[in-house]
């Protein structure tokens, strides 16, 4: 029963970076395995070491995350986005948004990856084997993110001329979605 638990935890954990994964993949223009695999490779890395972070950090930083965690991410998501946006509408080629770009990566990778940080906390308070659920949440993430950049460029050949747009929306949306998840409470 405590595996169906942490496959689910895992799943819903990585449906950010998994939405993110299907921008990218709209994005990229001559898809091929390591391409999608450099992608997977950063959420998955980041979703297993974010918990991993929370668990050593333990109670005492448990309430600066949870405070802060999601203004980090929607701040990340929608700069992010706002700037495909920009670039798609002005036609300011000089240097489009990349998604294989390493920074870029990183920051996607981080603001995708912060619930994983506050969900590494819980982990610590109710005592899941650790080892176990890190690599499952690393695992999901990376397997369902590199199934996304296929869907997604698969998806983004359909919607050519409005994919940075789009993108940028999706983008924007997801670190919307984040931030309103935080700060109403849902009963």
């Amino acid at each position: 029963m405590q595996l169906v638990t942490i496959g689910l935890m895992s799943v819903g954990l990585a449906a950010d970076a998994f939405a993110v994964s299907l921008t990218s993949g709209f994005l990229i223009k001559r898809i091929k395995v390591n391409k999608a695999l450099k992608i997977a490779l950063f959420f998955g890395i980041f979703q297993t070491l974010m918990p991993l972070l929370g668990w050593v950090t333990g109670l005492g930083f448990r309430e600066l995350v949870s405070a802060i965690a999601h203004w980090i991410a929607f701040t990340l998501l929608a700069w992010l986005g706002g700037n495909m946006i920009y670039e798609a509408l002005t036609g300011d080629e000089e240097k489009p948004f990349n998604p294989l770009d390493n920074s870029t990566l990183f920051g996607l990778a981080i603001a995708t990856s912060l619930d994983a940080l506050a969900a590494g906390l819980g982990i610590s308070v109710i005592k899941m084997p650790l080892v176990i659920t890190v690599s499952i949440i690393g695992l999901i993430t990376f397997l369902l993110c590199f199934l996304g950049v296929f869907m997604g460029h698969r998806f983004g050949n359909l919607l050519s001329e409005k994919v940075e747009v789009i993108g940028g929306l999706i983008l924007i949306g997801i670190g919307s979605k984040i931030l309103i998840e935080n700060l109403l409470p849902i009963s």
